[in-house]
């Protein structure tokens, strides 16, 4: 793993402007996707926000149109076990709960999710060509082994 710096961000403000003064900064919350990342080689950012600790993006609310509104820092089991959403959402907690493990789910955000990165042998192996790692250089899951890839989505760029 290489070098990098930390800050814990106290407010969404103070996320965004530490976020805007380095190119190579990425959002700490449950860490579940980008630390592997970091271990793998494939991310090498210069400094990590922490956002734990930031107010207001914790919660899970419902609207008084039936939307659900969810808090992007909301652990997956957290939000699998919401009153609201086991009640009103029952095909979402059910999804959650057969997603991953107890302790990813304990660990992981519902905001780090939509932001994960490729799930894909080939682009955790920074030997190999990615197209999502370095665009043009190739992605031997095309006409190699793609078990577990796109169903839908995949393109001539990338199968994942």
């Amino acid at each position: 793993m290489n070098r990098f710096g930390y800050q814990r961000a106290g407010s969404l403000g103070e996320a965004l402007d530490l976020l805007g003064s380095s190119p190579d900064a990425r959002i700490l919350a449950g860490g579940t996707n980008l630390i592997d990342l970091m271990k793998y080689n494939v991310e090498a950012p210069g400094l990590l926000i922490d956002i734990n600790r930031v107010a207001g993006l914790d919660g899970v609310s419902a609207g008084p149109d039936g939307s659900l509104r969810i808090g992007a820092l909301v652990s997956n089991a957290a939000l699998a076990r919401d009153p609201v959403v086991e009640r009103d959402f029952p095909l979402l907690s059910s999804a959650i709960l057969a997603g991953a493990t107890p302790q990813l789910r304990n660990a992981a955000t519902t905001g780090g999710n939509l932001n994960q990165r490729t799930r894909c042998y080939y682009f955790y192996e920074p030997t190999t060509p990615c197209n999502k790692r370095q665009p043009g250089s190739g992605c031997p899951a095309i006409h190699g082994v793609n078990r577990m890839h796109a169903i839908l989505g995949g393109n001539e760029r990338c199968i994942a």
